[in-house]
């Protein structure tokens, strides 16, 4: 019996289940019923997730349907419930589809339940626990339950035996010593207990022997697993410091390479090895391949304005070069590089955001239709930056700025223009927090001349209305410049931010002069739910020398539409309305760009309207998202370039933002000290206020009109009318970036 409890059996690794995905509407609560999710069937467990984009990071939910119960309510619906907490109702956009799901959630739930007993050992192979980088999160987690499995059983094992050890021990104790036996061994009685004890002290010894072969296994089992997990570990610990030392190579050079491009001379064509014949680029340089020249696909999924369709071979035959997108840009000289200066390395991580509980009804059930800027809200609801920083990171995606100045032609330089504006708000997806509304005179520098070429200042030039001025340079030959005036109202179930103030850029080589305004944040579930942000609207950027516009519409997330979410579309047109290029993609991702070379009239759509049809040429990459640093989530999910916004410099201006004490001490983890400085400081700027208004009405020149006013007058920016586009906006006047040089500070009021 004790042999048969110790026998070591080997069941075999249970094998992965088919994978199986697809959209399911999955009903969430009685205010917003069915919404749609992304489901994904793999290994016996069925998870969903909110999008496609969010399986590498947030998984919403997992059940294992080894003990899941599945239930067809009707032709479309069905329910899946593990008999606890977790119940999914599920609906399908067919009973096909459904059926398709049934059919593989019940092979899958078989498969799950057929291996789970056998589940119970993993074995002692070194592949049962790879490294994490040649491993799925799933497998390295199976492994390790299978092995604590194992483990368990051993630890069964040897209680077995224990007890088996107890029982025949307190048995023998029980019986007389064997000398106490011998006087009477001869007789029935005494031969019978004899035959007892010696049964027993067996007994005791099986039982003793198994105990020792258990403990021999236990140790040697749990030492392999041991030094297949050290191994692991160590394996993982050098690859992220091999990758940790790459990236940091990469980034070197990259700024190498871009310091080093702004002096580099072109060649002439026929000196260029990089160049062909008559100047084209060949397929070992740029992303103009030939091959790419010949062939026609649709530019975008069909909006409700337009559609695509290839382009007819012949007419590209007969164009010949004149159509093959986007000129290349040439290599750079290998000497220019070694007088590159080193550059400062920017910091990587924040402090991670603590986690606090604050009741979100009790602060807003107040607010309903007020002004969000006059409502008193508590750091809990903030990120550790200013406005004025989120305003700067608007410059993340600069190097489109540096190719646009470089095109040669208008409309081709409107796609880059276009692609800067989209992505400013690919930061915006996971940030549901609130900035820290800069207080009146603060400012914000972000000076990357040595890394990228380029300096932005931020003011905040108005209080009633908040307002903040923004200009940034560049010595590749362009000037970006916004005033941005925030109203936002809440709605109760969601908040709505309407940025107010045009956006401006100019480039110096062609004297382009571009302008737009933004779009429409609305901030989701404010009350139930997880919070969202969506951005909706149109947005016309127009190029006033030439008259070229871009008109972009970003598409308001709809239960019913069957479009990606976060869709941009957009097509560039010169100041005839003739289109030259198509713009497709979404805010969040990637934008892609197509050669338009024919376009007409195409059938109704739905609503009644006529929609244009454009071949197209095939749709190139323009900008794509940076991907987030590793721990975003638990650091406000922040970009690079955020990480680095609130950074200490000593030699920026006593009104920076960085200086500003609450956002310090928020960043720092240290809420109820950053609420009282909030607290100080809003009292302080209102003191300054009414000091001011106070001055305007003691003034003698019109009294009637300047009483009660607020005669502030910002400090590096002035309020003027732009000639070109006739816009009234903020504009700056100099002075910043001399009295940084010279150390001056003396102008800067004391505002922390």
């Amino acid at each position: 019996l004790i042999l048969a409890v110790m026998s070591e059996t080997k069941p075999p690794t249970p094998t992965p289940g088919d994978a199986y995905n697809g959209w399911l509407f999955k009903w969430t609560n009685y205010i917003k019923g069915y919404q749609r999710r992304w489901f994904v069937l793999s290994n016996g467990l069925l998870s969903y997730y909110r999008t496609q984009a969010e399986m590498g990071h947030t998984c919403r939910g997992t059940i294992n349907l080894a003990t899941a119960n599945i239930s067809v309510e009707d032709s479309c619906n069905f329910v899946i419930s593990n008999g606890g907490a977790q119940t999914y109702h599920l609906k399908a956009n067919s009973e096909v589809e459904r059926q398709r799901w049934i059919t593989a959630l019940e092979l899958a739930k078989a498969k799950a339940v057929h291996m789970q007993p056998e589940s119970d050992e993993s074995g002692d192979d070194c592949s049962s626990v790879l490294p994490a980088s040649r491993q799925g999160g799933g497998s390295r987690y199976s492994e390790v339950q299978s092995t604590l499995r194992t483990l368990n059983s051993k630890v069964e094992d040897l209680s077995t035996c224990n007890d088996l050890i107890v029982k025949h021990g307190s048995a023998l104790q029980r019986h007389r010593s064997l000398s106490e036996l011998e006087g009477f061994s001869a007789g029935t009685d005494g031969g019978e207990k004899v035959r007892q004890v010696t049964e027993r002290a067996t007994m005791f010894k099986i039982a003793s022997d198994a105990m020792i072969n258990a403990c021999r296994d236990f140790l040697s089992l749990a030492q392999s697993h041991s030094r297949h997990w050290q191994k692991a570990l160590q394996v993982e610990r050098n690859q992220r410091i091999r990758l940790e030392e790459t990236l940091e190579q990469l980034a070197k050079q990259h700024n190498h390479l871009e310091r080093a491009f702004r002096g580099a001379t072109v060649l002439p064509p026929h000196n260029n090895p990089a160049l062909g014949r008559k100047g084209s680029v060949s397929p070992k340089g740029d992303e103009s391949d030939e091959d790419d020249d010949n062939e026609f696909f649709d530019a975008m999924q069909d909006p409700a304005e337009f559609i695509t369709v290839p382009a007819d071979p012949k007419y590209h035959r007969r164009s010949g070069s004149s159509v093959s997108g986007f000129s290349s840009e040439t290599g750079t000289d290998d000497q220019s590089l070694l007088k590159v200066e080193p550059v400062r390395q920017r910091r990587t991580r924040i402090p991670d955001k603590p986690n606090y509980y604050l009741n979100l009804w009790s602060v807003m059930k107040n607010c309903i239709g007020k002004e969000l800027s006059k409502i008193p809200m508590p750091v809990n609801f903030n990120e550790p930056l200013s406005m004025l920083q989120r305003l700067s990171e608007d410059l993340e995606y600069y190097e489109l700025l540096d190719k646009a100045a470089k095109c040669q032609s208008s409309v081709e330089q409107m796609c880059y223009v276009a692609a800067f504006t989209v992505s400013s708000y690919s930061t915006t997806v996971h940030r549901t927090g609130k900035p820290f509304n800069p207080l009146l005179g603060e400012t914000f520098e972000l000076d990357r001349l040595k890394e990228c070429g380029y300096r932005s200042l931020c003011e905040q030039v108005s209080h009633h209305p908040p307002a903040a001025a923004h200009h940034a340079f560049s010595d590749k030959g362009w000037t970006l410049r916004q005033e941005i005036t925030l109203a936002s109202k809440f709605r109760g179930k969601y908040l709505s931010i309407i940025p107010l103030g045009p956006i401006q850029c100019i480039f110096d080589k062609s004297n382009n002069h571009y302008s737009w305004k933004k779009v429409t944040t609305t901030i989701h579930n404010i009350i139930v739910g997880k919070l969202w942000i969506d951005q909706s609207g149109e947005i016309d950027v127009v190029n006033h020398r030439t008259g070229d516009r871009c008109h972009l519409k970003f598409n308001p997330y709809s239960y019913f539409s069957r479009d990606v979410p976060r869709k941009v579309t957009g097509v560039v047109t010169d100041k005839d309305g003739k289109a030259h290029y198509v713009l497709s993609g979404t805010w969040d991702e990637k934008m892609e760009f197509s050669r338009v070379i024919q376009s007409s009239k195409g059938e109704d759509d739905t609503e009644g309207k006529q929609r244009t049809v454009y071949q197209t040429l095939k749709a190139k990459e323009i900008w794509k998202k940076n991907p987030l640093p590793e721990g975003a989530e638990s650091m406000y999910y922040f970009s690079t370039l955020a990480l680095t916004l609130n950074e200490p410099e000593e030699e920026v201006a006593p009104t920076d933002s960085r200086r500003r004490p609450d956002q310090r001490l928020m960043e720092e983890g240290q809420w109820d000290e950053a609420n009282a400085e909030k607290q100080r400081l809003e009292e302080k700027q209102r003191s300054s206020r009414r000091e001011r208004e106070r001055e305007a009405a003691r003034s003698p020149t019109s009294p009637e009109e300047d009483s009660h006013q607020d005669n502030y007058q910002a400090l590096w920016f002035e309020k003027l009318q732009d000639p070109v586009s006739g816009e009234t906006l903020h504009m700056y006047k100099g002075g910043y970036w001399e009295a940084k040089e010279g150390g001056d500070w003396g102008v800067c009021p004391d505002i922390f």
